[in-house]
């Protein structure tokens, strides 16, 4: 029983390199098992949540406005997001409108040209055409023009008719989306206004922060010590790992050793094992705040917080004991237990964490090992 759930659960993540031939129901049967293994993530992280609380009061301030920060981030981008859409769907109706109103604006016309033709014909047709004695067939062939006549100006009265049902529709799905416009614009202005705070009240946890440094020797060993927790919470996350009941499948992550590409792009400010702190088992990338960071190969996420030293972290497990690390986001786009494919995106750069400038912190790890991410992402 086991190795056929275990293949279930593969089958999804090695669908891309599949026949098309293979069976919907597989398919389906690997979703569901792979939507059960996302669920367990998800608990385990939620008993993980509270191993990267910060230590003293300062740095609880720290992690508060930070997290606070991040969510602010992501409303306002969520808001955008909608703004977008409804400015797109308000564009689509008006162009809709305008259609409707120039083909009305037809079956206006092409009717006034039927009244016409009967106005010509005279106040009475049907009489006149009865009193007629001419040829019986003029009659005939006259009759039959006044019926066509009569249930073509009926059809374009209904079709103005149903015309000006739609318009109003039109009108009224207008109405509403502009409405919907204001009240964004309205919440839009007051989380700018709350951003605008929380990022001021974040520079003054952070300034008290570095001021209670005597000097460099003690700013050092605050972050050897984080470091030291961060690896502290990594074990926990290996252990828990281990305990669920069906393994991360693998993602053929080794395979790509080498040319993976960069989750995001810029310059590298420090190495692997180039420098003390919590950024020794890493590389650090510098990038502009809110440029979009993406998952280098396909996994399942199992950390999303807030730890010390790091600020934002997010983990993701690619199977095969590889995890990729990404630390001072600026928010998440994605939550623990969710399947994440090579592209997409996990988070927006930050300096959540204390740090001074925007930058990502990216590290990969293997059985629990730090190892050198550049031998693992693409040359340049």
């Amino acid at each position: 029983m086991f190795i056929w759930r275990y293949l279930a659960m593969t089958l999804l993540l090695a669908i891309s390199y599949a026949p098309a031939g293979f069976a919907q129901q597989d398919e389906s049967a690997a979703r569901r098992q792979l939507d059960a293994i996302g669920q367990e993530i998800e608990s385990v992280a939620q008993r993980l949540s509270a191993t990267g609380e910060a230590r003293d009061s300062a740095e609880r301030e720290l992690k508060e406005v930070e997290t606070k920060l991040a969510e602010t981030h992501q409303r306002l981008d969520t808001l955008q997001a909608e703004r977008r859409q409804l400015n797109d769907e308000t564009t689509q109706l008006r162009q809709h409108r305008d259609r409707l109103e120039s083909e009305r604006a037809d079956q206006y016309a092409a009717l006034g040209q039927q009244l016409s033709a009967l106005y010509r014909l005279g106040p009475t047709p049907q009489l006149k055409l009865l009193l007629n004695q001419g040829d019986p067939s003029e009659l005939d062939r006259m009759q039959a023009y006044m019926n066509r006549l009569t249930e073509a100006r009926n059809r374009r009265l209904n079709a103005i008719a149903r015309l000006d049902t739609a318009l109003a529709d039109t009108q009224k799905e207008l109405s509403e989306r502009q409405a919907r416009l204001d009240t964004l614009a309205d919440e839009l202005e007051e989380q700018s206004a709350l951003l605008a705070q929380r990022t001021t009240e974040r520079r003054g946890v952070v300034s008290n922060l570095d001021d209670r440094y005597g000097s460099e020797e003690e700013r050092l060993a605050d972050l050897n010590q984080s470091r030291e927790e961060a690896e502290r919470v990594l074990r926990n996350i290996q252990a828990e790992m281990a305990k669920l009941a069906e393994p991360t499948p693998t993602t053929n992550i080794v395979s790509t050793q080498g040319d993976l590409p960069w989750p995001v792009q810029g310059s590298i400010s420090s190495n692997f094992h180039y420098r003390d702190g919590v950024h020794y088992n890493g590389i650090v990338i510098q990038a502009s705040a809110g440029t979009p960071v993406t998952a280098v190969h396909t996994g399942r996420v199992v950390f999303a917080d807030w730890m010390r030293g790091f600020g934002n972290l997010l983990i993701i497990d690619h199977g095969d004991q590889i995890m990729t690390l990404h630390a001072h986001l600026q928010q998440f786009s994605v939550r623990p237990g969710q399947q994440v494919s090579r592209g997409d995106e996990i988070g927006r750069v930050g300096d959540s964490g204390g740090q001074t400038r925007a930058a990502l912190y990216f590290e990969v790890r293997r059985g629990g090992e730090p190892i050198n991410p550049q031998r693992w992402i693409a040359r340049r």
